[in-house]
């Protein structure tokens, strides 16, 4: 009567980013330049067992050397076709002192607008205006 079937379970190939946009007191943005993409915000995968907003912090220490506070959680980019969900936040610096990594080459605090322009990837500009633009939050965009 009927076959036996087996059911195999197969991970979830998901992955969850946590990335922040930090802003100092003079009005300036951070940013990394990384060996592949160019200049972004810090960010990267967030670990198990890892909250987002911790995964933040510690992605952009290890790749800015700069410590932050998170202000808020501003909004989420998924690139469906990769599987991946781009979680952002708003920061601004504690502490630390600006030091590059094997992630990123080159590491600053830029004015926003010079900023803007040096971001080359057109969903990581979109990142950064959607955070620094409240009335957008929180936002979910698909791409």
């Amino acid at each position: 009567m009927g076959q036996n079937t087996k059911h195999t379970y197969i991970p979830s190939k998901h992955f969850v980013s946590a990335a922040t946009i930090v802003i100092n007191e003079q009005n300036e943005i951070l940013l990394i330049r990384g060996p592949l993409r160019g200049w972004e915000m810090p960010g990267g995968i967030v670990e198990e067992g890892e909250s987002l907003k911790d995964a933040a912090i510690r992605e952009t220490v290890e790749e800015s050397g700069i410590e932050v506070e998170i202000i808020k959680f501003c909004g989420v980019f998924q690139n469906v076709k990769k599987s991946i969900c781009n979680t952002l936040f708003l920061a601004k610096p504690i502490g630390g002192k600006l030091t590059t990594s094997q992630e990123s080459l080159e590491v600053g605090f830029f004015p926003i607008e010079q900023a803007l322009k040096m971001i080359t990837i057109d969903n990581f500009r979109q990142r950064v205006e959607y955070c620094l633009d409240s009335s957008r939050q929180p936002f979910y965009v698909e791409f």
